[in-house]
């Protein structure tokens, strides 16, 4: 074999090198761009936010829900200042009342006469109470300012909870809608949350261990870890 096709033989593979590392690159950004685990931690790829919306009895114009958030992360700590937890109505619903949280804006409540809801706007942004807040107005597992531990190093404190009273919602399976679109964020890296999806009903036992009861309506939804490769 002479000079001449060596060095053509060199080139071709030169080329070929070149093209197949693009081809690669290529590949590999439309994996991550449609892959379903884009927004995840590499260091924990199970991990997730779970949060819960039980509906536990129905009232005159809605329901009075549970709201629940289980961080199962191995190791990531939602450090002060905390959760932050948003949604968007699925139709005109208000929010009448809460125990262990707070929207950060009423928003416009003009048409109410006497009794005014805690909160009107359409995508309404809930926080954590403080710790110290007075006991009646408190629930289980709320009122440490958004901090959650880590459910590998602290699963007591692995959880996070409020209850909310909602209006002008329906009062039956049939006629309720759950919210969507929601948002969590909780300093550091950002989450995003999937669709809320109906479970199996949760269960309570109550302070003595002596009764069981279970919500009427029970959704899941994921929040999973966006990190943001450099």
């Amino acid at each position: 074999m002479g000079l001449h096709d060596a060095s053509t033989i060199s080139r071709v593979q030169s080329r070929w090198c070149f093209t197949s590392e693009i081809l690669l690159g290529l590949i590999l950004i439309i994996a991550f761009a449609f892959s379903p685990t884009g927004a995840y931690d590499p260091l924990d790829p199970n991990g997730n936010i779970t949060i819960k919306w039980d509906i536990m009895s129905w009232t005159p114009d809605g329901y009075l829900a549970v709201v629940t958030m289980n961080n199962f992360q191995q190791y990531r700590h939602i450090e002060s200042p905390g959760w932050t937890l948003g949604w968007t109505w699925a139709k005109k619903e208000v929010i009448w009342s809460m125990v262990g949280a707070q929207t950060t804006e009423q928003g416009d409540c003009s048409k109410y006469q006497g009794n005014i809801p805690h909160c009107c706007k359409k995508n309404p942004t809930v926080v954590d109470l403080l710790p110290g807040t007075p006991y009646n107005q408190q629930i289980a597992n709320c009122c440490r300012g958004g901090v959650i531990a880590s459910w590998a190093q602290d699963p007591i404190n692995a959880v996070s909870a409020f209850q909310v009273s909602v209006g002008s919602a329906g009062t039956s399976n049939k006629t309720v809608r759950l919210p969507k679109n929601f948002t969590l964020l909780a300093g550091g890296p950002g989450y995003t949350c999937g669709p809320a999806k109906k479970v199996r009903v949760s269960k309570f036992l109550s302070a003595d261990g002596r009764r069981v009861t279970q919500a009427l309506k029970n959704t899941n939804l994921l929040c999973l870890i966006i990190i943001i490769l450099q």
